[in-house]
């Protein structure tokens, strides 16, 4: 594209935008609130795959060992336990580190673990971390047919309910976000639309003159791309504002849920959601040319 061009299209655009101030307005409004919507549920999908995500890490296997079990063959189990294929953490538990979790799980009535405390029937035990969540029941089958292994618990159900959910929090999540792109672009694209609608016999001229179509396209794409650029700034300074507000208040309040941090949450989705804004800006507005070039 020729300097003159890309001049006269810069120079084109701010003459439109101060000719056409309400329905630039309009524009600007109807991609910040589009872009709005698909973010928030953006961050809230992120968050929740995050919190599925830690959830799944925390599940291990417990395998817990036989009393009679002396210390150097409780040893050997362990290399033997490091070796199953998808283990990548095996930490011990002895019968008084599982007696002091015991008690902090009951702290607010020492008096009920008063016996157990004397006795200490608890077994010792290995906990048992995989490298991915599929390879806990493999794994937990694996640990439980080794000589010195009572018995290896995952809680099953627990797990499987767990995965089914993070996998439709998944699958749920991109499908929302596709669906609500795509009516984000057709709005976008008719909002546009209306603005070039109301400009057709200055398209309509530069045609009859012998204005090329690259040369009429290009001024409606750059203040379509300006247009959606300030709209998707308007989103980004909403959205940071509202989720540094939300985390700092879950940080004190609910400071055990694993939501992600601000950065570099905050940077990436802006810099994805001025690109998108950029993006539908132009495309809308070449699209909703095609119609009246053809004169």
């Amino acid at each position: 594209m020729k300097l003159t061009s890309l001049r006269f299209g810069v120079k084109q655009t701010f003459r439109s935008i101060r000719q056409n101030a309400l329905m630039s307005l309009a524009s600007i409004l109807t991609v910040a609130l589009s872009l709005l919507v698909v973010g928030i549920f953006g961050l809230i999908a992120v968050n929740l795959d995050h919190i599925a995500s830690s959830a799944e890490k925390q599940v291990e296997v417990t395998a817990f060992i036989k009393d009679d079990l002396a210390q150097p063959a409780v040893d050997a189990l362990k290399a033997r336990l490091k070796a199953v294929p998808g283990v990548t953490e095996v930490t011990f538990v002895s019968k008084e580190e599982a007696l002091t979790r015991l008690k902090a799980v009951f702290a607010n009535d020492p008096g009920l673990l008063a016996e157990v405390e004397e006795q200490n029937p608890l077994y010792r035990s290995f906990e048992i971390k995989t490298d991915k969540p599929d390879a806990i029941k493999p794994a937990a089958e694996a640990v439980a047919e080794l000589p010195g292994v009572l018995r290896a618990t995952y809680k099953q159900e627990l797990v499987e309910k767990l995965f089914r959910i993070t996998r439709g929090i998944r699958v749920a999540g991109m499908v929302i976000m596709v669906a609500l792109f795509l009516a984000m672009v057709m709005i976008i694209s008719n909002t546009i639309r209306i603005t070039v609608f109301a400009r057709r016999r200055e398209i309509g001229i530069m045609k009859l003159v012998g204005a090329t179509d690259t040369f009429i396209r290009w001024p409606f794409v750059c203040e379509g791309m300006f247009l959606g650029a300030l709209g998707a700034v308007v989103t980004a300074v909403t959205i940071w504002i509202c989720y540094t507000w939300a985390w700092n208040g879950l940080q004190k309040s609910l400071p055990f849920i694993p939501i992600l941090p601000k950065q570099p949450l905050l940077l990436n989705l802006t810099i994805l959601i001025v690109a998108a804004g950029v993006a539908i800006g132009a495309i809308g507005s070449a699209m909703s040319l095609r119609r009246f070039l053809r004169v």
